[in-house]
């Protein structure tokens, strides 16, 4: 796949033109022509590439040692159509497709959030429907947008269709701001998708809530996660396209990714990193770190 935007890889990791024997991969999405207001997530992966080139090999909060047990490398980015949004989903799927084939793990970098629904779209080939953890500060579930099934508001609704997602042990977790009815979160509810308002999580630590959640989905069913920038509140992430006040907070969403440690995650996601709207860069920063957080719990990594 060819790399976009120059040599960086991520964490300076080595780079790879697969995921052929690795046990974990870094992988860009730049994209942005799903995305229904400001454009610029198609420089998200070279900018969340860029500004983790200071990260560390260990995590002294945690303690783990990914690099240690696992083989990771940068395989650089999905060769997208800027110019046809159908053509870039098959062209995504069948990316992922070929690294769900060789075992790996894939971390994606975004990229807008209509990414995600021909990643799901590749893992229930292997894994069957998975569960699915949702953070954001929109639901993504509209039936369309502008006319169009497919965008970055609706891949959940059309994973869900395609039967992709276990809806059971869905979670979607910081929905927020305003909407088009008042009924716009019950359509994932409705579903049986669990939804976590931010509301719900203002002045707390979100411990508790991920014990739930590792205790309803337990530690052999195939379980996906994925990471909108945007659910973080604009004062700490305000490079994305479609903000909302009354985010969350960076510890909470350390709270969360490490909260997954002993899920069976198969895979994982950041999107939606606008770098034209954080010119201090600390957006993609923080979606690098969220990012390593999340390879720091994948199954085998050491402590």
């Amino acid at each position: 796949m060819p790399r976009f935007g120059g040599p960086a890889t991520m964490m300076r990791l080595p780079s790879a033109d697969s995921a052929d024997g690795l046990d974990a991969c870094f992988v860009g999405v730049p994209m942005d022509i799903g995305a229904s207001n400001r454009s610029g997530t198609r420089h998200g992966p070279r900018q969340i590439r860029q500004e983790s080139c200071n990260l560390r090999p260990f995590n002294m909060g945690t303690g783990a040692r990914p690099f240690e047990s696992l083989q990771v490398a940068d395989i650089g980015d999905v060769a997208i159509n800027t110019f046809d949004l159908k053509d870039t989903v098959r062209r995504i799927e069948a990316a992922f497709d070929t690294i769900f084939a060789t075992g790996a793990t894939p971390l994606t970098m975004g990229g807008d959030h209509t990414l995600t629904y021909p990643i799901l779209k590749a893992a229930a080939k292997r894994h069957g429907p998975v569960a699915l953890i949702h953070i954001d500060a929109h639901a993504d579930t509209n039936e369309q947008m502008f006319g169009e099934a497919i965008a970055h508001g609706t891949p959940f609704r059309r994973a869900y269709e395609d039967g992709c997602l276990d809806a059971a042990h869905t979670f979607q977790i910081g929905l927020r701001g305003t909407g088009y009815s008042p009924a716009d979160f019950d359509w994932a509810r409705d579903k049986g998708f669990t939804v976590v308002q931010a509301e719900a999580c203002w002045h707390k630590s979100l411990v508790p809530l991920m014990e739930e959640v590792r205790a309803k989905i337990g530690p052999d069913r195939p379980v996906y996660l994925t990471y909108d920038i945007d659910s973080l509140d604009p004062a700490f992430a305000p490079g994305t396209g479609t903000v909302e006040i009354g985010g969350l907070t960076t510890w909470q969403a350390l709270e969360i990714v490490r909260g997954c440690r002993g899920l069976n995650l198969i895979g994982g996601d950041l999107v939606e990193v606008s770098p034209p709207y954080d010119p201090s860069g600390n957006t993609a920063l923080i979606g690098a770190n969220l990012l390593y957080e999340m390879l720091c719990v994948l199954p085998g990594v050491k402590y």
